[in-house]
């Protein structure tokens, strides 16, 4: 789970934008799951990239741009599923993102 944080959080610092990055993290128990969400004041992400940017090597901009890899969201998406939970993004380009993740309760 450490990874998935990581991951969450380094990429709000990386798409932050004009203005210094903000990150807000929240959790909430939502009876027979944990409900997190990692929201960001960043770029933002148009909507019909949402589910893209889940699959390995699939970039939205060039390295020049952003550097990276292209994998960081797709192994994350991995250590979730692999948790038994799921992720997704609620986004708007220049509005910033909120990664929402949930894992069991019960997963051991």
């Amino acid at each position: 789970m450490m990874q998935v944080f990581q991951n969450l959080i380094a990429n709000a610092i990386k798409f932050h934008g004009q203005q210094s990055p903000e990150i807000y993290i929240t959790a909430q128990n939502d009876n027979n799951k944990w409900t997190f969400a990692v929201k960001d004041n960043g770029i933002g992400i148009e909507p019909e990239y949402q589910k893209q940017i889940f699959e390995v090597f699939k970039r939205l901009h060039t390295r020049a741009k952003y550097p990276g890899s292209g994998i960081g969201l797709s192994v994350t998406q991995k250590i979730i599923k692999r948790h038994g939970g799921r992720i997704w993004v609620e986004s708007k380009s220049g509005k910033g993102s909120t990664f929402y993740f949930t894992i069991p309760l019960n997963y051991k």
